[in-house]
C-alpha cells in the first residue's frame, strides 16, 4: 500500500488562510466602509470560501502526490480544478461592490482591463496551458517542487485572468457582451484542442516518469492508457464548461434582444 499524505507546508497553508484572512476582513469590517447599505454576503462567502477549499484539494490532497508521481490523469484533474473549479467560486464569491472598490484607481482599472483583454487574456492563457504540457516542461515541473508550484500558479493566474470576461460582477469593469463570450469561448475551445488530440491519440507514452511509476493496486491502468485518461478528462471538462457558458450566453442574449425597450 503506498502511503499518501496531506501537504502542511507553511507556504502553502499561510496562502490560503491569508487569502481568506483579508477576503473576510474586506466583506466584514471594510464592507462597513466600502457599501455600509449592503447586508453582509452570505452566499458569496460561501462561494469564495469553496474556492480556497478546492484550491487547497488541488494542491493539498493526496491528489497531488498521485499526480506527480504515479498518475498522469491525476495531474490532469488538479488542472481541471485549478483552471475551472477555483476560478468559478472565486468569482462567483467576489460582490460587485469589492471588486469596483479596487477599480476606483485608474490605475488598476486600466492594468486589469489590458490583462483580462480577450486577445491577452485568451492567448497568455492557451500559451500556459499548453507549454506546461510540453513533454521536457512538464518534466521538469513533476522534478522540481518550486517549478510545479510555478506551473499551478502562472495556470491559475491566467484562468482567472481568462474568465474575468464572462464572471465579472463588476460594473466599472463589466464582463464582456454575450456575443463577444460566445466568439471568445469558441476560440480556447480551438486553441486547446491540438494539445487534447495529441494526448487522446497519441501511441507513445510522452512523459517518461510515468512509465517508471509504480502501478496503484486501486487503479491498475497502464502508463499510455493512462496519458489517454488524462486527455479525456481534460477535453470533457473543457466540453462541459464552454457549452454551459455558450448556453448561457446565448440565452442571455436573447432575453436581452427582446427586452423592450425603455
Amino acid at each position: 500500500m503506498i502511503p499518501l499524505h496531506w501537504h502542511t507546508e507553511p507556504l502553502l497553508l499561510i496562502g490560503l488562510l491569508t487569502l481568506g484572512w483579508l477576503y473576510f476582513l474586506a466583506i466584514g469590517p471594510g464592507r462597513k466602509i466600502l457599501a455600509p447599505n449592503n447586508p453582509w454576503p452570505i452566499k458569496h462567502a460561501v462561494c469564495f470560501s469553496l474556492s480556497l477549499i478546492c484550491g487547497y484539494l488541488a494542491v493539498g490532497s493526496p491528489l497531488d502526490q498521485l499526480g506527480e508521481q504515479f498518475l498522469f490523469s491525476a495531474h490532469m484533474v488538479q488542472h481541471v480544478l485549478l483552471i475551472y473549479v477555483v476560478p468559478l467560486f472565486a468569482y462567483w464569491g467576489l460582490p460587485s461592490w469589492l471588486l469596483d472598490a479596487a477599480f476606483r484607481y485608474h490605475q488598476v482599472k486600466r492594468i486589469f482591463a489590458f490583462l483580462t483583454h480577450p486577445l491577452i487574456s485568451g492567448i497568455l492563457f492557451t500559451l500556459v496551458f499548453s507549454l506546461w504540457h510540453v513533454p521536457s516542461w512538464y518534466v521538469a515541473a513533476l522534478q522540481s517542487k518550486t517549478i510545479h508550484v510555478v506551473e499551478h500558479l502562472t495556470l491559475l493566474v491566467s484562468a482567472i485572468l481568462m474568465w474575468y470576461n464572462f464572471l465579472s460582477a463588476s460594473e466599472l469593469l463589466p464582463k464582456r457582451a454575450f456575443g463577444t463570450q460566445i466568439i471568445f469561448i469558441f476560440a480556447l475551445m480551438v486553441g486547446q484542442m491540438p494539445l487534447f488530440g495529441i494526448l487522446t491519440f497519441s501511441t507513445e507514452v510522452l512523459y517518461l516518469p510515468y512509465s517508471y511509476a509504480p502501478r496503484l493496486a486501486f487503479f491498475d491502468i497502464s502508463p499510455l492508457n493512462d496519458q489517454i485518461l488524462g486527455g479525456v478528462v481534460m477535453k470533457i471538462a473543457n466540453m462541459i464548461i464552454s457549452i454551459a457558458f455558450i448556453g448561457l450566453a446565448f440565452f442571455h442574449w436573447q432575453k436581452e434582444s427582446e427586452a423592450p425597450e425603455v
